[in-house]
């Protein structure tokens, strides 16, 4: 009997040393590679190898990123004629998002004078649909033209109509 406390002391001294200085215990055999392969979860039915659904794995990805906001911005975009009205969308289209203002192109005028007295509601529920996106206002714009008053060669008068004769 006096063997048995020798044996478990030069035991814990070899797992003193094991932990002071690392490295892997060296175990022999097939039973012990059998350990290490079940301790790695590559066998199947094992505890972690659950199938996980895949739109999980995406968002995991896309919030690891820092993708969350630019695909909701877009989202948005492609939502707009169900998050807007389908005739509010007939007459506009979302441009993009800059610095929290997501900006709206309108067929005319009018429509984007009416589109502004919305802004408030159309805000909120953007901000109830895609909270990510970081849309803080709405920027309606009225169509494109030309203007002549600002730029490198602008002059004082009355623009292009004193050339005409």
């Amino acid at each position: 009997m006096p063997d048995q406390p020798a044996e478990s002391e030069s035991l814990r001294v070899y797992q003193h040393f094991r932990e002071v200085f690392g490295g892997q215990p060296r175990t022999g055999g097939a039973r012990a590679r059998r350990r290490v392969r079940e301790r790695s979860g590559g066998e199947p039915f094992t505890p972690g190898r659950d199938p996980r659904p895949l739109g999980d794995a995406i968002d995991g990805l896309t919030s690891q990123l820092g993708w969350s906001a630019p695909l909701s911005q877009h989202e948005l975009l492609a939502s707009w004629a169900t998050l807007a009205g389908e005739e509010i969308a007939q007459h506009s289209e979302p441009i993009g998002v800059e610095h929290g203002v997501l900006q709206v192109r309108c067929e005319s005028t009018a429509w984007a004078t009416q589109l502004r007295l919305l802004r408030a509601d159309l805000v909120t529920r953007i901000l109830d649909r895609y909270p990510e996106a970081g849309v803080e206002s709405i920027r309606f714009q009225g169509p494109d033209a030309p203007t002549w008053k600002r730029g490198p060669r602008s002059i004082p008068g009355r623009g292009p109509r004193d050339t005409y004769g």
